[in-house]
């Protein structure tokens, strides 16, 4: 799997350290290579433009029981068209996109722009407390997220992926009572990197799961997905019999942890463990194609840690202990 990231790796850290080639002769095959590939990618980029479908307005999401409210300022992709522009377009691998339901774009902007893309997923985690939402320790959550990760960045460089490092948040977790929403961000530092990556989570609570928009651009552009972000939050409304007000203590079953949990990586835990990747970013500059790999083994590291076997939990479910 990690062959096909080959080529973009490299990509990357020409056009982002900007370091020195060997010689001239390597420099201009290079040159050659990297604008083949560029007008390949370009053409092919066109030709699966043309073949999306988006849609405005409310859009359903039947695997959720919920439905997104988007107007006419953001557009949906279905999940099939979804997964094409993860994989082909943003260099994703198979296996990342496979619980993906759709994505959502800012109306106006293309997946190929520098803009962000919101990722559609959901998961059946059993309803998540939020009764402790006041009280939950978010920079303990931070300090074993950064320490797991950098435990992590070793292996990850031995296998060929970029070190991450985990600066801090981006916009510490927030949680909505009104809209049962919980959004956060990180400030992710990646080796070779110019800019830092913003990793935005957007996590809407109903009766029996989460539906999640997970957003990643640039730290620069933070102001404009810190809106998109709450905007977007605002338009999850999950059905009659789904929603969050329609749990039944008697019948459903409780999530293992509570909202610190969720942050830690608790309903991104599946994807996190059949690929160790945060997720593939790909953004077309001016200077050419450049591909970022952020890694999200220091996640699934804290919550194994947290809440892994033998772990000792609360009566409630709700998981983390501070």
């Amino acid at each position: 799997m990690k062959a096909r990231y080959v080529f973009g790796v490299a990509v990357a850290a020409l056009l982002v350290s900007g370091a020195p080639l060997s010689s001239q002769a390597v420099a201009q095959d290079a040159q050659i290579s990297e604008e083949a590939a560029k007008a390949r990618y370009d053409a092919h980029m066109r030709t699966l433009e043309a073949e999306l479908h988006p849609q405005s307005g409310t859009v359903t999401i039947p695997e959720a029981k919920a439905s997104l409210n988007l107007g006419d300022r953001y557009y949906f992709l279905p999940a099939a068209e979804a997964k094409r522009v993860l994989t082909e377009a943003w260099g994703n691998p198979p296996e990342a996109a496979q619980n993906v339901l759709g994505m959502v774009f800012p109306s106006g902007r293309k997946f190929t722009d520098a803009t962000w893309g919101a990722v559609i997923e959901y998961e059946e985690t059993g309803h998540i407390s939020d009764k402790d939402a006041a009280s939950e320790d978010y920079d303990a959550v931070l300090a074993d997220m950064k320490s797991s990760a950098e435990e992590e960045n070793k292996a990850l460089v031995e296998q060929g992926y970029s070190a991450s490092h985990i600066v801090g948040w981006a916009q510490a977790p927030t949680y909505d009572a009104r809209t049962k929403t919980l959004i956060w961000a990180r400030n992710i530092k990646f080796d070779g990197a110019e800019n830092n990556t913003l990793n935005y989570d957007v996590r809407t609570l109903g009766r029996s799961g989460v539906l999640s928009l997970n957003m990643v651009d640039s730290m620069p552009n933070l102001p404009v997905v810190q809106t998109a972000a709450a905007s977007l939050g605002a338009t999850v409304q999950f059905d009659q019999g789904a929603r969050y007000a329609d749990f039944n203590a008697s019948t459903d079953k409780l999530a293992d942890y509570g909202l610190a949990g969720l942050v830690a990586g608790g309903a991104g835990l599946a994807v996190a463990k059949k690929v160790g990747l945060l997720g593939i970013l790909a953004l077309v500059l001016k200077k050419g194609l450049v591909v970022i790999i952020a890694a999200a083994a220091g996640l699934f590291a804290w919550f194994k840690k947290r809440f892994g076997a033998g772990s000792q939990e609360n009566d409630e479910g709700t998981g983390y202990s501070g």
